[in-house]
């Protein structure tokens, strides 16, 4: 495996890559082993069911890793535990031979102080740190099959489409299976621009046996498979069933996947055992506390598709007129997923409102206040929020914190909802009253509660008032008070990424390097941080590292742009022009508009003898933004090639009111003399030998040397012509 297509191929391209498309197991069985035994197809590394009804979240990635990894640790652990969070979220059973050396105070916080949750993109990382994990110990080229992709948990389809992109098929081909080409996103798009498409007929139904006792035998088995197979008749045999003897036949399934549970199968919390608990003999008790288990697991670990998936089948084995606690909390862990989830925090109203109408429990309307305010500030379209709004509900909340039954809970309740108010108050332009929040909250804690009372809410506080001091004192202050949130939760990435911002401020640039590395180390794949990296490379003129943190940046995130902005103007600095080219193509391609990109495919077509596309698209890279000095050098260049000395200088006036560069100072001074202006060319030439100056060790390069020895040539030869 290597580095990320980031292109789709044309349609003229190879596709190494399957698609097999089968409504029924026999015929899919066929296509498989059609594909497997076609001269080149690397050995099957193993043939994977990503069916979520198996497994719940990472079915398919989990069986994988469960696979792999005592292997890996017999023989070298090192990719194991370099990539422990991935590993382990996907397969949580490994952590009785892997443990996690990354842990944090949010993984860490017991499941009732938890304050802080994962956001939607974490499953996304944890893909790509399996796929890395994969790369790492993949010593052959091997063949990958999975079925059942079109009923993957998105966990599944996200690794499935990622691994689609970003495998070398030389190395690691892979093979998809599906009854139908009904697949969910992204994985749609990741077969349709990487897999070459065979699909088999659908055979006829088999009819229902007429033995009874051998249609209860298929469902039975269906059951079993944790009615994960494409077999319409065992189906349909479940169907015709009893609802009893269905019943009876779940408990059973349900029984066996708690002994597996005991044993060590943890994954099977996530869903399997909760399901067929729900539909077996006692949904509103042991189903009800399965689903409850579900949930939780399902929360801490940022899995919030399959949450929303379980949520209703917990409503329906719960009623708020005798469980109200135990509906809020159905109610509010889902309510948690669709806000983070992007697009569905009007579910999360609705769940709000729902809950308020069916209880008067002041708890279920102060958190619900709460949820509000954060839907309205936070997590609705920006179009679409109310700050003033947010701020009604949260006084709410804050309101009704007071009705606790002891101070103790009291303070907590009242700091936690106005640490709420704090980001409301930032948002509305007043972070100066968000700060007395926070301190004040911060204070009212350590008077009423004891350091494990505080839980992981602490931490919170002490992170927003760094940032809130960050804004308001200055990235000395912020970077002291994110020295101590660090030093309470010392693997939190996020943490090392935002003070190598402040540090990248105050000049301390190999700190600044040194949280950007920590911050790549600490957490599962996420391009910003590696972005960040090779920004403050570049500038510190370690450019081949700086390219190499650009691929992995498109290798994370082919839609990440200004990373082609980045890497092409790398790529050009550095002469490789066609892969410059090819960058300026793949970032104008998701926004034609750039004015970077369009002033480098400019500077592209005056290299290559093309002055007109040269000035179309300087001029139209200047019409969306005037400030772009390498624009207007390029044109002061085209307007001298053309005799037009006049409009050569002001274009080089423009550059250099914006940028002094001595490249550009040498030009203007070669206009000045087509204009006879010996005075200013020498001026000219004189600034430019400055600047190289203070750029250059002229000892150690002869290339400045010489260039320097000329513009001193050209100097003196203008300020003896101006003075005659």
């Amino acid at each position: 495996m290597s580095g990320p297509s980031d292109r789709p191929p044309t349609a003229a391209a190879p596709r190494p890559h399957h698609w097999l498309v089968a409504p029924d197991e026999d015929a899919a069985r066929a296509l498989v082993a059609d594909v497997l035994a076609a001269p080149g197809t690397p050995p099957l590394l193993a043939e994977l069911d990503a069916h979520r009804r198996l497994r719940g979240p990472f079915t398919a990635a989990g069986a994988l890793m469960r696979q792999l990894v005592p292997g890996v640790l017999a023989a070298d652990p090192a990719p194991a535990v370099r990539h422990d969070i991935e590993i382990l979220s996907a397969a949580p059973e490994l952590r009785a031979v892997l443990p996690c050396r990354r842990e944090t105070l949010t993984s860490l916080t017991a499941p009732q102080k938890r304050t802080r949750y994962y956001p939607y993109i974490r499953t996304t990382r944890i893909a790509h740190g399996l796929i890395d994990f994969l790369t790492a110990v993949l010593d052959a080229p091997a063949t990958l099959v999975v079925r059942h992709a079109e009923h993957a948990d998105r966990t599944d389809a996200d690794w499935l489409a990622l691994l689609l992109r970003r495998a070398d098929p030389q190395r690691l081909r892979i093979v998809v299976r599906t009854a139908s080409r009904d697949v969910p996103q992204p994985l749609a798009d990741a077969l349709a621009a990487h897999t070459t498409v065979r699909e088999a007929p659908a055979a006829p139904p088999a009819p229902l046996p007429a033995d009874p006792a051998a249609r209860r035998e298929l469902a039975a088995a269906w059951v079993a498979a944790d009615r994960s197979t494409d077999d319409p008749t065992a189906a349909a045999c479940y169907a015709a069933l009893e609802p009893a003897e269905r019943a009876r036949l779940h408990e059973d399934r349900a029984e066996e996947l708690a002994a597996a549970v005991a044993a060590g199968e943890v994954s099977l919390l996530r869903g399997p055992l909760a399901h067929h608990r729900a539909l077996g003999t006692d949904p509103s008790g042991a189903g009800a506390a399965a689903l409850q288990d579900a949930l939780q697991e399902c929360l801490l670990e940022g899995f919030y598709d399959a949450l929303v998936e379980l949520g209703p089948l917990a409503h329906a084995a719960l009623d708020w007129e005798t469980r109200p606690e135990e509906c809020w909390l159905v109610t509010a862990r889902m309510t948690i997923a669709y806000s983070v989830m992007g697009g569905r925090a009007d579910e999360a109203l609705a769940l709000y409102d729902d809950a308020c109408a069916s209880t008067a429990l002041p708890a279920v309307h102060m958190s619900a206040a709460y949820g509000r305010a954060m839907v309205y500030t936070r997590y609705l379209e920006p179009e679409r929020r109310d700050h003033r709004k947010a701020k009604g509900w949260v006084n709410t909340a804050v309101a009704l914190s007071r009705l606790a039954d002891t101070e103790a809970r009291r303070a907590y309740n009242r700091t936690f909802n106005e640490n709420g108010l704090a980001l409301i108050e930032m948002h509305l332009g007043d972070p100066v009253r968000a700060l007395e929040l926070v301190e004040a909250g911060i204070e009212r804690m350590d008077g009423a509660l004891d350091a494990e009372d505080q839980g992981q809410h602490r931490s919170v506080l002490e992170y927003n008032r760094a940032q809130l001091l960050s804004r308001l004192v200055g990235p000395e202050a912020g970077a002291a008070a994110y020295d101590r949130v660090i030093a309470q939760d010392p693997h939190h990435s996020e943490y090392y990424f935002e003070r190598a911002v402040l540090l990248r401020k105050l000049g301390r640039d190999q700190e600044a390097l040194a949280d950007y590395e920590h911050a790549i180390r600490t957490s599962p794949p996420y391009p910003e941080a590696v972005y960040n990296r090779a920004d403050l490379r570049l500038e510190l003129g370690d450019l081949e590292a700086a390219l190499a943190d650009f691929d992995r940046v498109l290798e994370l995130d082919p839609e990440f742009l200004d990373a082609y902005v980045n890497r092409a103007g790398l790529r050009y600095s550095l002469g490789d022009a066609r892969g410059a080219a090819e960058d300026v193509a793949e970032g104008l391609a998701r926004d034609a508009g750039q004015p970077h990109l369009l002033t480098l495919r400019g500077l592209l077509a005056q290299d290559e003898d093309r002055p007109e596309d040269a000035r179309a698209d300087l001029e139209a890279a200047l019409s969306g933004d005037p400030e772009l000095p390498a624009a207007w050098a390029a044109l002061g260049v085209l307007a001298y090639e053309r005799g037009e000395a006049e409009e050569s200088v002001r274009c080089f006036d423009r550059a250099l009111r914006l940028e002094d560069d001595p490249v550009v100072r040498a030009n203007r001074a070669l206009a000045q003399e087509g204009r006879g202006n010996w005075t200013a060319a020498a001026a000219d030439y004189a600034a430019a030998v400055e600047l190289l100056l203070a750029e250059a060790d002229v000892a150690q390069d002869e290339e400045t040397a010489a260039e320097l020895s000329r513009l001193r040539g050209r100097r003196a030869e203008c300020a003896a012509r101006g003075a005659n």
